[in-house]
């Protein structure tokens, strides 16, 4: 019985770091992968909220692909939406955040002030931003009246209501841009006063120090962009409902209303998967990417070959 005594204290010093753990780990599997594994099995039947459940394998899949319009529309829309909101995206945190970056009186006021429109909710900034569209009394219209523009009715007209979309939601890009900043911070002052002392102006210091210091920053950045533009909803739902005309439908308002305006959950579910994989894909297409533009810690990541032929070199030393 003395020995035992010691085995048992070793294994419950073993089991108390994941008795800490516990909650979250309980959570993940309850609230995210229980879900996303059920979504899973629910996209190969016709689930309707109410009523008889029937299993029919890839037809929602087929249905999504051969018989559905406004798949193609939803999806065309969004990947116009992620074609000018990534790239501008990027520019606008990474300009805001070199210039925050700047050692000037009451940086950090203006720190505060760009982050505070990323902690408004959804609902607050529609209210906000349908203000500034409107076309009869919007405070966009009136400034561009002052100088002779007639502007258009940004949320009303087709060709001018994604592009507001955009706009609308670079409002929100606070977070980015302190992941800029921090990214900023960490660059050595040595870099910088080395390529002063070689001739380098500030433009070639900002392509040829900062940018490739910020790569892995910019990497990450890119990722979540691209994420939260097929994720885009809340500005869209309120502001235009998808109008005009569907310019402004979404793929992930497409999924919102097969699940909870027309019920068809095991659909919904299926136009989920396929978004995953859009945004897994062009995930995957970043990274293999990265390879060749991403620099870590001041040098570019080598390729597979160059792995291998460095592996050889010290195998035979």
């Amino acid at each position: 019985m003395a020995q035992l005594k010691p085995t048992r204290k070793r294994s419950w010093g073993r089991a108390v770091p994941y008795l800490f753990i516990f909650p979250w780990i309980f959570g993940f599997l309850v609230f995210t992968l229980g879900p996303l594994l059920f979504s899973l099995i629910i996209s190969f039947f016709d689930w309707p909220i109410v009523g008889e459940v029937h299993f029919i394998g890839f037809g929602n899949y087929a249905e999504m692909f051969t018989d559905d319009p406004l798949f193609w529309t939803s999806l065309g829309v969004t990947l116009k939406f992620a074609a000018l909101f990534v790239p501008l995206n990027i520019i606008v945190a990474l300009g805001l955040a070199i210039l925050l970056n700047q050692k000037t009186r009451g940086s950090a006021i203006f720190r505060t002030a760009f982050y505070i429109p990323s902690v408004i909710s959804g609902v607050a900034l529609a209210m906000i931003w349908s203000w500034v569209y409107s076309g009869d009394y919007g405070i966009l219209n009136y400034f561009l009246s002052l100088i002779g523009i007639q502007g258009p009715d940004w949320l009303n007209d087709k060709q001018w209501s994604l592009v507001a979309m955009v706009v609308a939601s670079l409002w929100g890009q606070g977070s980015m841009m302190l992941i800029f900043l921090a990214g900023l911070k960490g660059i050595p002052r040595d870099l910088y006063e080395s390529a002063s002392i070689d001739g380098a102006g500030k433009l070639r210091q900002f392509f040829s120090v900062t940018i490739p210091m910020i790569t892995p920053t910019i990497l990450f950045n890119l990722i979540t962009s691209i994420i939260a533009a097929f994720q885009q909803l809340t500005l869209a739902l309120l502001l235009t409902g998808g109008g005009p005309m569907k310019a402004t439908y979404f793929y992930a308002m497409y999924m919102y209303e097969n699940a909870f305006k027309y019920f068809k959950m095991g659909y919904s579910a299926a136009n989920a998967w396929f978004m995953f994989l859009i945004v897994l894909s062009l995930t995957f297409l970043v990274f293999k990417s990265s390879e060749a533009w991403v620099f870590y810690e001041g040098e570019m990541k080598k390729n597979p070959q160059e792995k291998l032929k460095a592996q050889g070199r010290r195998r035979s030393l």
